[in-house]
């Protein structure tokens, strides 16, 4: 996804959770806008200490380390965020999993290249999978490991979250006019400058040399996409494989953090339960493109008002 130049906003950039996150905001004070990006980028890496996978006394890490009966007291944010994962897995009926973990680490090795797995060693991974097997404390804050045990990995929701957390905080500043990018896969979108009726980003064809495919003009939504680069692979908590299926797909939520857990989902699901998934929650909204030789009209199906 790639946002088109506005006018009259302020850029800035910070390296995080693997990425460049990008804050734009449209106000006439460039040293108030400054300061204020200054605290969503420390607020950012405070939030990638308590959900990266990576860091090794993060939150997450501690949850992946338990063992069966044990807990462990997180940030409120972390709750917040599993709480959140806990929302997705339910409305997607478990095809959206942040504790795929196990699975993750059957099909790939360290170069995130596929490996080929027994039957055996696939069921073995699946017994390690599903946010069912996690238990929470709410009036504590903490976690605890009931089965599996399972290994977190928060992915692109993560990143969401983040986005979500830095918009509150610039709102908090009295900014309304901003967007933020998380790696040009997640985007948060608040009020256009003055004068504009909204964001314009293009989105691309990624089967056909990313040439221009869609145009859109954004305000107060999150977009985020999945099965745009490729090397990327997703897998089917069902089946425990890897999908087979070649689409690219963008979903728009209210928020950031249900935009990304959307276009996962929305790589895995049939089409007739995507369609029903906007349907019955009109706030979500879904674009699918087919991998193949057709026209694009014939390979892309929208659903929701766009």
């Amino acid at each position: 996804m790639k946002p088109k130049a506005a006018k009259n906003y302020h850029r800035f950039t910070h390296a995080a959770m693997g990425t460049v996150f990008e804050i734009k905001i449209s106000h006439d004070d460039y040293q108030y806008a400054k300061f204020a990006s200054t605290e969503a980028f420390r607020l950012l890496d405070t939030l990638e200490q308590y959900l990266s996978r990576f860091i090794a006394n993060s939150d997450i890490s501690r949850i992946s380390n338990l063992e069966i009966g044990e807990w462990t007291k997180v940030s409120v944010e972390t709750y917040e965020c599993l709480m959140q994962c806990v929302d997705m897995y339910r409305l997607s009926a478990g095809v959206f999993d942040v504790s795929i973990g196990a699975l993750y680490d059957c099909w790939l090795d360290e170069k995130k290249r596929l490996k080929s797995p027994t039957p055996d060693e696939i069921a073995e991974a699946k017994e390690h999978v599903g946010l069912h097997k996690l238990s929470f404390d709410a009036t504590q804050f903490r976690v605890g490991m009931s089965g599996g045990p399972v290994h977190l990995d928060l992915g692109g929701f993560g990143k969401g979250y983040a986005l979500d957390k830095m918009a509150e905080l610039l709102t908090e500043w009295e900014l309304t006019s901003f967007v933020l990018n998380g790696g040009q896969s997640s985007m948060l979108f608040r009020q256009p400058p003055a004068g504009e009726a909204g964001w314009d980003i293009t989105l691309s064809d990624p089967f056909n040399d990313y040439q221009p495919m869609r145009e859109l003009r954004l305000h107060n939504v999150a977009i985020a996409g999945s099965g745009l680069q490729k090397g990327r692979h997703i897998i089917d908590p069902r089946s425990g494989e890897p999908l087979q299926n070649h689409r690219a797909t963008w979903a728009l939520a209210p928020t950031a953090a249900f935009a990304d857990g959307l276009s996962t989902t929305f790589m895995i699901l049939e089409y007739e339960k995507i369609k029903a998934i906007c349907a019955t929650m009109p706030q979500y909204k879904a674009i699918i493109l087919d991998d193949g030789a057709g026209r694009l009209e014939e390979r892309l199906q929208v659903y929701g008002d766009i």
